[in-house]
């Protein structure tokens, strides 16, 4: 993928649940599922600037695993695959 983000944005590729089935055992079809949250992160801007003109580093890496706000960021399609372009506050936690 060529792409690089801007500033704090951030590239999100989405990792869809696999859980086809409630806990119940219902099955849940495509169009009932809910909005994935869940992302890993595909590339970094080099991180907005501060009131003195200076660098603010992202604190996420390319490859953390994270949970974002539900209608966060814009998506789009590179390559036929759909990615997130985000802002870093955007970003609610990472996994550890």
């Amino acid at each position: 993928m060529n792409l690089q983000p801007l500033a704090d944005k951030l590239i999100i590729k989405v990792i869809e649940p696999t859980d086809e089935k409630t806990k119940s055992g219902l099955y849940v079809p495509d169009t009932a599922k809910e909005k994935p949250q869940e992302g890993e992160v595909v590339a970094v801007g080099p991180g907005a600037r501060n009131e003195k003109g200076e660098r603010v580093p992202i604190e996420l890496a390319v490859g953390d695993k994270v949970i974002f706000s539900k209608y966060a960021g814009t998506e789009v399609k590179v390559d036929g695959e759909a990615i997130f372009i985000m802002s870093e506050r955007d970003i609610m936690a990472k996994f550890v």
